[in-house]
């Protein structure tokens, strides 16, 4: 009886190929995303002349998209030639729930793409990049390109229903009566936490343009439960709140802005109230964690960071919160629990 020889581990330049090709893998299931594949094959598998004829495409081209990401199981080909959904490419149809093909697109934006081109000058200076690409911050560009914004905060909302889920999975809102989502986008996450909850009530704190777009969002069919509230969050919060959570917005911003934030929190937090930071909380050691490539996307786009525990500990002490513990999700985020110092 043979037996198939064991492949060594490639040598390093392989390996190191092999990862540095990763952003090429990115780039191709981007293109996926964006020509709407997915969901051409959703319903049964086809050919690539089927597939180009429906987008308006060259079959050559759309052939060899979907035979690079088949490799990696985004789409399988099969001996006829035709493509079939996978569980992988399933998520990037625009239907799917929850959906990244937003997320997917975002990728690939122009002005992300140059961003990211520029990191040497992000780590030299420590600072971030869109100034010296467009003149301007990141959200005030997104303010004067809002196509570019309707698709970043898409872009959110796509990763935010697959996060959702898990913030509300594995935390206890049964001994809170009302919560505020500070900057919580359409209100996906506080709407996932009031389905969930019925005894809760719920605010979504936005600026005017978003909360025009939230109304009819996800948080419409518990308008008897929820409140909108228009705001600027680096000023003040709606006082007077059992919680307030914030997903992926402590990380968009530097040590100094977040204190404002979460002392404005605390002044409105009611007694034995909570604190809810929803991101990435950075390990220690070499082992690979998302918070610590996603930590280059913070420093060089809005100035950001992701932190470690004691960086959260210390952020909340300075801010007049304790911190009480971190509470892991399957989404790769946790929840940054505070209480009242």
């Amino acid at each position: 009886m043979s037996t198939l020889p064991q492949l060594a581990s490639p040598p390093p330049e392989v390996a190191m190929a092999q990862m540095l090709m990763g952003q090429w893998v990115a780039n191709c299931i981007s293109g996926l995303a964006r020509l709407g594949i997915p969901d051409v094959v959703e319903s049964e598998p086809k050919s690539a002349e089927e597939i180009a004829r429906e987008i308006g495409a060259d079959a050559g081209a759309v052939y060899r998209l979907m035979r690079a990401t088949a490799a990696v199981g985004v789409l399988t080909e099969s001996a006829d030639g035709k493509f079939s959904q996978t569980p992988l490419s399933a998520v990037l149809r625009s239907n799917a729930h929850p959906t990244l093909r937003h997320f997917a697109t975002f990728l690939t934006q122009e002005w992300h793409m140059r961003g990211w081109g520029r990191i040497e000058d992000g780590i030299r200076t420590g600072k971030t990049v869109m100034e010296g690409i467009y003149g301007m911050p990141i959200f005030e560009y997104f303010a004067k390109n809002p196509d570019m914004g309707a698709n970043f905060n898409d872009a959110m909302t796509s990763a935010s229903s697959m996060q959702a889920n898990c913030v509300a999975d594995v935390y206890d809102f049964s001994q809170l009566r009302s919560i505020v989502d500070v900057a919580g986008g359409v209100g996906l996450l506080l709407a996932t936490i009031l389905n969930r909850n019925a005894h809760l009530s719920g605010t979504l704190y936005e600026v005017t343009h978003v909360l025009d777009a939230a109304r009819n969002g996800p948080l419409a069919p518990l308008a008897d439960r929820c409140q909108f509230i228009a705001g600027n969050m680096f000023e003040s919060v709606p006082p007077g709140s059992d919680a307030y959570i914030m997903k992926y917005i402590i990380h968009d911003w530097p040590d100094d802005v977040c204190v404002k934030i979460l002392k404005s929190c605390r002044a409105g937090v009611n007694e034995g109230g909570k604190l809810l930071v929803v991101d990435n909380v950075v390990p220690v050691g070499n082992d690979f964690a998302q918070g610590k490539i996603i930590d280059i996307e913070m420093l060089l786009f809005p100035g950001g960071k992701e932190r470690t525990e004691a960086q959260f500990k210390d952020l909340l002490a300075a801010s007049g919160w304790r911190l009480a513990r971190i509470i892991p999700t399957e989404s790769g985020l946790s929840i940054v629990e505070g209480v009242p110092a």
